[in-house]
Order: structure tokens, then sequence, then C-alpha cells
């Protein structure tokens, strides 16, 4: 059925398109829907894939090679799962990996796509953003005049990137303002220096947490354990994840197992068998159970929730600010050759007590 359904395809779609289809020819087939479980393909809706292939590669206006078009494919394909699942080709995937090690260049926003608008999460601590007041919850609707809205998230934050003291203009909308709001400025090698500290009062030590990277846990621990060191006496702790974006899981774990005496700090649960997991803290609280306060506001999201919710959960501290972003589902970076990959919700996170992060947040105990 598959060959004689589509052999009239393969000579005007050429090679490439030809050769994707004998390649999935082994897979299975059926005329009737499938269920998201049942392992057949919809040969109706590959019917009228390969039509609109054909249409766009040979009568738009440029000529398009057939591995863009397939890219383009996958781009959308993934784009319309949620906000947060990308397709990563070689300079998105080196972005990635740049952002996880805490250095890049750009003007230091991290943004997301919310009902087609990139939208800001937060911008990072000493960055030329957060220097020149753009706030959590701003919309981008141009850069360099350009329009943003229903442009890819990958193509915005490229249009950011740039070499250092590159100019760079930057339109934002924001709630409670009528008129957009111009930002004229220069871009930088964004550093991003994980864990701050500095006594308050002499007596409080404060944390601040500005985004979750590999051995945050481990120098937040150290920075702990120097301070309570020391002759003079820490009546409490305070730990600030406002406008933090999140990061490395595992470094969010870490965090919260400096202050619990054991148990769970989150799990997460997904379709597929390995994404049903839980993170637990081991026993021997660092701090003796010393008081705690952690500060949260609309711009933290995903590790910072995670902290949040499972220190409340516990009853380990109070938890002050606003409501977070709701920022908890589980990206599986999944790479597909040598310099691209795929970046794919593959589950969600849930508090120990239960509760879902996801577009819900964690509600402060005291605003």
């Amino acid at each position: 059925m598959f060959c004689a359904a589509f052999s009239r395809f393969h000579v005007s779609l050429g090679p490439a398109l030809a050769g994707l289809l004998v390649l999935v020819s082994s897979l299975s087939w059926a005329d009737e829907t499938p269920t998201a479980t049942s392992g057949l393909l919809p040969l109706e809706e590959l019917r009228t894939f390969t039509r609109v292939y054909d249409h766009v590669r040979s009568g738009y206006v440029d000529e398009i090679s057939d591995t863009q078009l397939l890219e383009y494919a996958i781009k959308g394909m993934i784009a319309e799962l949620d906000p947060h699942s990308a397709y990563l080709d070689k300079e998105a995937f080196a972005d990635l990996q740049a952002n996880t090690s805490g250095e890049f260049g750009g003007v230091g926003l991290e943004v997301s796509i919310d009902d087609g608008y990139v939208k800001v999460v937060t911008p990072i601590d000493g960055s030329p953003s957060a220097n020149a007041g753009i706030l959590a919850g701003d919309v981008v609707v141009r850069i360099d005049d350009k329009p943003v809205k229903g442009m890819d998230l990958n193509k915005a934050v490229n249009l950011m990137r740039g070499p250092k003291n590159s100019p760079i203009k930057i339109t934002v909308m924001r709630d409670g303002v009528d008129q957009p709001i111009d930002f004229k400025l220069l871009r930088d090698i964004i550093k991003v220096q994980s864990v701050r500290t500095r006594l308050l009062e002499q007596d409080y030590f404060y944390i601040r947490i500005a985004q979750f990277q590999l051995d945050t846990g481990k120098e937040m621990r150290k920075k702990i354990q120097d301070q309570l060191k020391k002759p003079s006496e820490t009546k409490g702790i305070i730990l600030d994840l406002r406008n933090n974006p999140g990061g490395v899981l595992q470094a969010s774990v870490e965090v919260v197992d400096a202050f619990l005496d054991g148990g769970l700090v989150v799990y997460t649960q997904g379709r597929l068998d390995n994404s049903n997991i839980s993170y637990n803290a081991e026993e021997g609280d660092i701090t003796s159970g010393l008081p705690l306060i952690v500060l949260i506001n609309d711009g933290s999201a995903s590790a910072s929730e995670i902290v949040a919710g499972a220190l409340q959960d516990h009853k380990r501290a109070i938890i002050m600010g606003t409501r977070s972003f709701g920022k908890g589902s589980v990206q599986s970076v999944i790479p597909i050759s040598n310099d691209r990959a795929v970046k794919l919700t593959t589950a969600l996170y849930y508090t120990p007590n239960g509760r879902s992060i996801q577009a819900q947040g964690i509600e402060p105990d005291v605003e």
C-alpha cells in the first residue's frame, strides 16, 4: 500500500524526500486515525505533508534546498509542542552549552515564548539589560526595530547576541505602561556569578543565587560552612532566588540538600519509564536548623521553584515575595548529531507534597 500510494511523488520531490519516504516505509502504517501509543503513523496526514512539501519546493518565490525545508519542518514540529521544547541547530546547541558553563555574549536576558511573544523571564544580574531597567514580565516586541512576534525563540535570542560593545535597541511593552519602551544597550560578555554572599546586620547570612550552574550547590555549601566556622554568631540565613531563571537540576537538589535532614526534594513524571525519577536529600542539615527565609518573585523559575517548593513543603523555610514564574517542566537535551540536538519536554516537576509547578508557580507564605 505504501509504495503504491507514494510512488507518484518520487519524481517531483527529488532524492532527498524520496529517500525519506523509503526510510519510513519500514514503519507501521494505518489508514484509520491512530492513537498516541499505537505505533502507527497516519497515512492521510503524511500524504498531505508530501503535497504541501511539493508545492513549497516547486512554487515558493525563492528556491530552497530539500535539506533546509526538512529542517524547517522539524523546527515547526518541535516549536508547536510548548514554549520550552526546541530544535537546536549548531549555533543554538553551542549557546546552550555556553549558558550552562556560565559565560556567553549578549545583553543578558533570559526569555521564553508566551502566546507568540518573546517574554522576559528575568534580566541576569549585572548585565546590560538589568542595568538599563528591563524587568521580568516585559514583552519584547522589536529588536533593532525588527518585529519579533511569531519569531522562533532561537532566532530572537541570536538577534540579541553579538560582539562586546556593539549597539542594540530592544523595544518592550510593560504592564501598566501604554506606550512601548525603547532601551538602547551595548552588548557585553555575560559572566554569571552563580553564588554571592554578604552579612546583613552582622548576624544574618545573605546568599544570592543568580543561576543554577554545575557547581552552584558545592559553592554555596562551602560558603555556608566557612561562615559558620567564624566566631561571630549567625542567627539566620536569607536565600535570594529572585529573578533566578533556573539552570541545572542537580544543582537545585544540592542546594536543598544543604538545608534538609534527608527527605524527598522533587520528583518527575512523564510518559517514559526513565522520566519518573525521585531526588532525595541526604541526612545532615549543615546549618543545624538555622532559621531560613527564601525570597522569590515572578522571575524565579524552574530550579528556583524546585528549591522554594521543597523547602516550603518540608516547612524548613519561610517563602517570601510574589508568586514564581511557573516553569515546572523537564527538558531533555537529546543529541541527534555531533552538533545538533532536540530539547524536548519529557516530564513535569512535582514538589514533595505532589504539587505541580508547571503554570502554577510557588505561592509565597508571606507576600
